[in-house]
């Protein structure tokens, strides 16, 4: 159910209508925009809304009350219109800028993030990635640092002011990576772990969720209700590649989900070309593909020295390639309206 606010409806209107749909038993969800604001409304499984709400249209202020048939109601651009944008340390996800975010796959060592840390800040990044958790195929691969990855993280964001972002993959850990990181990442074989998307959701903290490998657009929307429906607004979708029968990339990049899911959701959407191709010399035309479709930024793996990774070396960029890429992609966002700082 969504109920539409007359765009002259006073707080005190909005808010009485709020209190009356807290008082039938449903939960609100206001979003206001610029012209006017609009309440989301949730009921539980089987409940009769459209007819439980119906004296709400008759309260001051509302100027319409319709149902949602659809299974994603928050993520839905129904519920708001306008794009959503994420303000995380002074940068905007989902604004006028198009947001670069580098850094290594994994944190290995203190000497290694810092390194890369402050050649993403001096190149034009804005946000720094790194993995202090990792999912890995094999048992035997490394695992990361835990802790002490974050406690790297943190430092790296101290001395150079870019906020970080890093995987959180079970419930259990989402507070102690809530205390270090400024967006939580669900990576791609977490995207339907349920108990993970309610603990993220109920952290207020922004959240980045990956497309599972081989899931579809409505799965991920879906797999979004979930954080929103736990009262965390603050999500943006990642595309990063699914799994089809082509193998001269790691994955297949979709970029067609792009428009897509702009065109169903409010929610921002980032590229991963690193992941999705698996091959660093395809990373810096994906990712001017994704910014002339309409993404809202990249991430991508910088490495100070591909060859020693311990993970995903082939697809990391050294310094220099960083440089150039960031330099490709200023003209195209300045044609495309969009800032690069």
């Amino acid at each position: 159910m969504i109920i539409v606010m007359n765009s002259a409806a006073s707080v005190t209107e909005i808010s009485s209508v709020i209190r009356k749909v807290e008082q039938l038993g449903f939960k609100p969800y206001p979003s206001r925009g610029a012209q006017q604001t609009v309440i989301g409304v949730i009921g539980q499984p089987g409940s009769n809304t459209p007819e439980a709400l119906a004296e709400v249209a008759q309260l001051p202020g509302v100027a319409q009350v319709s149902p949602v048939d659809k299974s994603c109601k928050l993520v839905n651009r129904e519920f708001k219109p306008e794009p959503t944008v994420i303000r995380v340390n002074g940068v905007a996800i989902g604004g006028d800028e198009f947001v670069v975010m580098a850094g290594p796959c994994s944190v290995e060592s203190s000497s290694q993030l810092m390194e890369t840390a402050r050649a993403v800040a001096k190149l034009g990044g804005r946000v720094l990635r790194g993995g202090a958790f990792k999912p890995r195929t094999s048992p035997y691969s490394f695992q990361g640092l835990g802790e002490e990855g974050l406690q790297i993280m943190l430092a790296a964001k101290q001395e150079t002011g870019l906020p970080i972002i890093t995987e959180v993959m079970a419930p259990e850990l989402v507070p102690l990576v809530a205390r270090y990181a400024d967006i939580m990442q669900i990576g791609t074989r977490n995207m339907q772990n349920y108990a993970l998307l309610e603990a993220v959701g109920q952290a207020r903290k922004p959240v980045m969720l990956k497309r599972g490998m081989m899931s579809t657009i409505d799965e991920m929307l879906q797999a979004a209700e979930y954080i929103l429906s736990n009262g965390n607004m603050q999500v943006m979708f990642c595309e990063r590649g699914i799994r089809t029968f082509e193998k001269a990339t790691r994955n297949t990049l979709d970029l067609s989900a792009v428009p897509v899911i702009k065109s169903m959701s409010h929610l921002p959407v980032i590229i991963d070309p690193s992941h999705a191709t698996g091959r660093k010399d395809c990373i810096p035309a994906m990712s001017r593909a994704a910014l002339a479709a309409g993404a809202d930024g990249v991430i991508v793996e910088v490495h100070p020295r591909p060859e020693e990774a311990l993970s995903d070396g082939p697809q990391s960029l050294l310094f220099d390639e960083f440089e150039d890429l960031v330099n490709q992609l200023r003209p195209i966002a300045e044609a495309m309206g969009k800032t690069m700082v």
